[in-house]
C-alpha cells in the first residue's frame, strides 16, 4: 500500500524517507516509530533507550542509571557519590550533604559515619580533622575540640583534660610539664623546687671549679717564674776592683 506521495505504508518501527522507494528503513537503535507509513524515526528522548532495531517505543532507565543525550541506544551507571531514586533519568544528582554513594548506579545515598562529615559539593564522605570531632550520623561538618577537652578520635566525645595538663582548644592529647622538674602554674609552665636547688648547687659548683681553675694557673706561673730566675741567682760575681785593687785590699794612706 501506498501513500498520496507515492511511498509504502512502512509498518510500525519502520520507516521510507523518500518517495518511490520500495523498501522501508527499520528504525536504528535509540530510535523508534509508533506509526505506520512514517517518514522519519524519532529520538528516544533523555532518560529513554532502546538497543535494537526496529524499535516501536523507548525503554525508560532503571534507578540508579541515567540517559543524559537523546536517542540513546543504553543507560549509564550514576558514578559513585551521585545517584538517581527514580526512573527515567537524565542525570544522576550528587548526594545531598552529610550522605555518600560508596557503590556506582546507586538508587540512594547512605548517611557520613561517626568521625566523619561531607559538604554539599563533595562525593564523599571525609574524615574529620585532626582536633576536630563528630559523634553523630549524617553531619556535613565537625567541631573543634573545646578549650580544656582533647579528642583523641574524630569519632568519640571529648575528653576532660587532665587538672596537670593543658589543652586549649583543638587539641588531640593533653600536654604535660616536664615531670620532677617543671610544674603547672596557670597556664603556664614553672620551675619546680628542686630544679631551682638543683640550679643553685650547679651554680655553686661550677664557680668553685672555675675559682679552683684560676689558683691553679697562678701556681703554674709561678712555677715557670722561679725556674726562670734561678740562673740568675746561683751566677757567682767576680771580686770587685777600685782603681785596680781588689775591693777587700787594706786602705793606704798616701798624705799630701
Amino acid at each position: 500500500m501506498c501513500d498520496v506521495l507515492g511511498r509504502t505504508s512502512c509498518p510500525l518501527g519502520a520507516y521510507q524517507p523518500l518517495a518511490g522507494q520500495e523498501h522501508c528503513i527499520p528504525c536504528s537503535p535509540g530510535f523508534y516509530s509508533n506509526l505506520t507509513g512514517s517518514p522519519v524515526c524519532q529520538s528516544c528522548p533523555l532518560g529513554f533507550f532502546n538497543n535494537a532495531s526496529g524499535s516501536t517505543t523507548c525503554s525508560s532507565c532503571s534507578p540508579g542509571f541515567y540517559a543524559s543525550r537523546q536517542n540513546a541506544s543504553s543507560c549509564s551507571p550514576c558514578a559513585q557519590g551521585t545517584y538517581c531514586n527514580s526512573s527515567s533519568c537524565a542525570q544522576c544528582h550528587v548526594c545531598p550533604a552529610g550522605t555518600e554513594a560508596l557503590q556506582t548506579a546507586a538508587r540512594d545515598c547512605t548517611p557520613c559515619r561517626p568521625g566523619m562529615h561531607k559538604d554539599p559539593v563533595q562525593l564523599l564522605c571525609q574524615i574529620c580533622s585532626s582536633g576536630f570531632y563528630q559523634i553523630r550520623w549524617g553531619q556535613a561538618s565537625c567541631d573543634v575540640c573545646p578549650e580544656n577537652h582533647y579528642c583523641p578520635s574524630p569519632d568519640v566525645s571529648p575528653i576532660q583534660c587532665p587538672a596537670d595538663a593543658f589543652c586549649p582548644e583543638g587539641s588531640t592529647a593533653p600536654g604535660y610539664c616536664m615531670e620532677t622538674f617543671f610544674r603547672k602554674v596557670g597556664e603556664t609552665c614553672e620551675l619546680a623546687p628542686v630544679t631551682i636547688a638543683l640550679l643553685v648547687i650547679g651554680g655553686g659548683v661550677a664557680l668553685l671549679f672555675i675559682v679552683l681553675l684560676v689558683l691553679r694557673r697562678r701556681r703554674e706561673v709561678d712555677g715557670e717564674l722561679s725556674l726562670s730566675r734561678a740562673p740568675l741567682l746561683r751566677k757567682e760575681r767576680p771580686a770587685g776592683r777600685f782603681y785596680g785593687l781588689p775591693c777587700d785590699a787594706e786602705p793606704v794612706y798616701a798624705g799630701w
